[in-house]
């Protein structure tokens, strides 16, 4: 077979025998039938062999081991334990027989406390502890290692001012302050955590906005603690000292080194001076537990909030009074080397098409969760897959790993590594398969259903993802695939279970290292993973202990994990044809634009039936041009060559996404169909959308045209895709 070396099919076809039942059933007669997307017959039987195999490696116990190395220490990045965690794993993905194992060290902006203190100094004297609790059911917890409280890129001040309550510390709660009659101006904001959800950073930017001198952002029981459910270490939940640590740089404006906004931080890049840079606070930022803003809140005497902005805390939330407060930040910000680890197998046929895989290494502190229970499927991965190849596996495609650091700084070193190797990437990369945390919930508390699977992706890959679901058993005993219907209609409390278009979430916004990819380089992206109640994120007590003791005790579900994220890569890069749906695409791309019209009631000069038009002739192509190759391939009836035109022809599609020029105010996101708000969340037609939530109607039609124009060059390019493979039939 072309797909592997004869070995490897010896070896499987030995191997299949042992597998379990639910891997080999596939058709009847116990002959494997059932086609993959974008394979031909005869090849997607040795894809399943190949499949089986490789499902039969990942383990349990294993995954364990690999979990307690990363979470032994706190390892943040710029941390010696970070740079040492890197050096190992680039030892061990040599060991597993990976190639060209390469450490990329970039010089970026980094930042990390001094010293951080709060007091408050009327109505009554407290100094807050900005420390959590040690636990004598987790030893991990009395580790003299763990920081203290603070924010990644605060700025450094010294500031003595009145508190003002802001709620959640969005736009709208600066309104309601201010038809209050209250200013935050020269104050510092005390705002809640999650209510609803928006990054840290934003509220740190909706904060300098409004003339405050500090913002103190602190985890309410209400959403994370207590009135949840039982707290740590007895359940998911945060108990009352947990902090939540975090950076606050605007990396929604511009990610990675904020010195080099656009270029990569390699020996002897140009550095921009510090004042210059856009994605730098410039207010003074500080986490704190909810039992560091209780006495805050308890001593306010003003004006007594509104009913939405009341807490869990047993206290009459206000808006302000009486309440002053010292907080003194001294941050260290200076250059500091960050590590990617990059590892690859080179491909035997197509090796300059590439399956980029990747999760993010430092943590801001054990990081059981975030990021080591990704970064452990990820290294059962990478023993999963280097072992097929010494039995003697080539994938078609090239696969390429990467272990990113600073993450939680600012997406910083896959931001880098993609700035760096942009020119290649946009021409070779298929795809990007991101996973940041694999199990980001309790096991213990899901219920029969389950944690929930809850992938993204763009919408031309989202049918090759829940295919592939159906081939990999969840640790319920069902496929992933049945297992995650049920979650979906549990979450839902829908009477009926999703449809297979509803499954995979193809709006995609931002805070992971699929970012660069997606948004500068106009990749195709994937995100995976696990989720359920989670409620000491970015704390001391999200460590090995939670994961054991609540999050995943048996480690199944990071095995699973491990297994689909192989699958997706492994059909990726042995497919004869990429499996990419742009009919689907086009279906939600229609979506995207009708739920723009019905939150917007848009009722203006702007006219856009022409891109209604467009997006349906998109579609058309799309589902005429997937049908025939399908139809073709099925038959056997096309040649590599042929094959390997269609996916040259393929991998433009994505690219086509993009405008140079960026979207209006952040030029550094140039994907015409996806972004993030400045909280993370999901933005479809990004500048289409900011324009007319805006109300400005001239830059949205301009915005409007250039998406006509995008969707009309892709429909041109898969209509001679299809006339190109019509014609050449046989």
């Amino acid at each position: 077979m072309r797909l592997f070396r004869n070995t490897l099919l010896i070896v499987c076809c030995s191997l299949v025998a042992l597998v379990s039942p639910f891997f080999t059933q596939r058709g009847s007669g116990g002959r494997i039938s059932t086609p993959i997307l974008g394979f031909s017959a005869q090849h997607a039987e040795a894809e399943y062999q190949l499949e089986d195999a490789f499902q039969l490696i990942p383990s349990p116990e294993k995954a364990r081991e690999w979990h307690r190395t990363f979470t032994a220490e706190p390892h943040p990045a710029g941390s010696e334990r970070n740079n040492q965690l890197a050096e190992f794993i680039a030892d061990e993905w040599r060991e597993q027989g990976w190639e060209v194992v390469t450490l990329r060290h970039y010089d970026v902006l980094h930042s990390r406390p001094r010293s951080v203190s709060l007091e408050m100094i009327a109505p009554v004297a407290y100094t807050a502890g900005l420390r959590e609790d040690p636990y004598g059911a987790d030893p991990d917890t009395k580790n003299p290692a763990v920081s203290g409280s603070y924010f990644g890129f605060s700025a450094s001040g010294d500031i003595t001012a009145e508190v003002v309550y802001a709620h959640s510390g969005n736009p709208e709660d600066y309104d309601v302050l201010r038809k209050n009659g209250i200013s935050v101006k020269g104050k510092i904001v005390l705002v809640r955590y999650s209510n609803p959800y928006s990054y840290r950073g934003f509220k740190a930017l909706t904060a300098e906005r409004a003339g405050a001198a500090a913002v103190l952002i602190y985890s309410d029981p209400a959403e994370d603690g207590w009135a949840r459910g039982k707290v740590f270490p007895d359940g998911p939940w945060g108990p009352e000292s947990h902090i939540q640590r975090g950076s606050i740089t605007y990396d929604y404006i511009v990610p990675g080194d904020p010195t080099t906004p656009g270029w990569a931080s390699v020996p002897g890049a140009k550095h921009i001076p510090l004042e210059e840079a856009r994605s730098l606070p410039k207010i003074v930022g500080l986490p704190l537990s909810w039992r560091d803003a209780k006495p805050l809140l308890e001593n306010m005497n003003g004006p007594e909030a509104p009913k939405d902005w009341q807490g869990a805390l047993p206290i009459t939330y206000r808006l302000t009074g009486a309440v002053r407060v010292h907080v003194k930040v001294a941050m260290d910000t200076s250059l500091q080397p960050y590590t990617v680890v990059e590892a690859r197998i080179r491909g035997s046929e197509v090796p300059d098409e590439w399956v980029l895989l990747g999760n993010h290494r430092d943590a801001w502190a054990f990081g059981g969760v975030d990021p080591s229970s990704g970064t452990s499927s990820m290294m059962e991965l990478t023993r999963a897959l280097g072992e097929l190849k010494q039995r003697g596996t080539k994938p078609r495609r090239t696969i390429v790993v990467c272990s990113w650091d600073g993450e939680e700084y600012g997406l910083t070193g896959s931001t880098e590594w993609g700035e760096q190797f942009a020119d290649e990437l946009k021409k070779k990369l298929v795809a990007y398969i991101n996973v940041d945390s694999s199990v980001a919930g309790a096991a213990t508390t899901a219920g029969p259903e389950g944690l929930s699977f809850s992938p993204s992706a763009v919408a031309s890959l989202a049918p090759m993802l829940v295919e592939a679901s159906k081939d990999v058993r969840a640790p319920s005993g069902k496929s992933l695939y049945e297992a995650w219907r049920a979650t979906r209609m549990r979450n839902s409390k829908a009477a009926a279970p999703p449809s297979d278009s509803e499954l995979v979430e193809t709006r995609i916004g931002s805070g992971s290292d699929h970012t660069v990819f997606l948004n500068h380089l106009g990749r195709p992206v994937i995100n995976l993973g696990f989720s359920g109640e989670y409620g000491v994120y970015h704390s001391m007590y999200d460590d090995h202990y939670w994961m054991t003791h609540i999050g995943d005790p048996t480690f199944e579900y990071h095995v699973t994990l491990t297994r689909m994220w192989g699958l997706i890569a492994l059909r990726l890069a042995n497919a004869d044809l990429l499996p990419f749906d742009f009919g689907v695409n086009g279906s939600a791309l229609e979506q995207f634009l009708h739920e723009l019209e019905q939150k917007n009631s848009l009722k203006s000069p702007l006219d856009l039936k022409k891109l209604h038009a467009r997006i349906a002739e998109f579609e058309k192509e799309g589902k005429a041009l997937h049908a025939a190759a399908a139809h073709d391939l099925l038959l056997g009836q096309a040649s590599p060559e042929k094959l390997q035109h269609l996916n040259t022809q393929l991998l433009q599609v994505e690219a086509n996404w993009l405008d140079p020029a960026g979207i209006p105010g952040r030029p550094w996101f140039r994907h015409l169909l996806y972004s993030s708000r400045y909280t993370y969340a999901h933005l479809e037609f990004p500048g289409l959308t900011e324009a007319v939530e805006k109300q400005d109607w001239k830059l949205a039609s301009q915005q409007a045209a250039l998406l006509e124009q995008a969707v009309r060059k892709n429909t041109d390019l898969l209509g001679a895709a299809r006339s190109s493979w019509e014609k050449n039939n046989p």
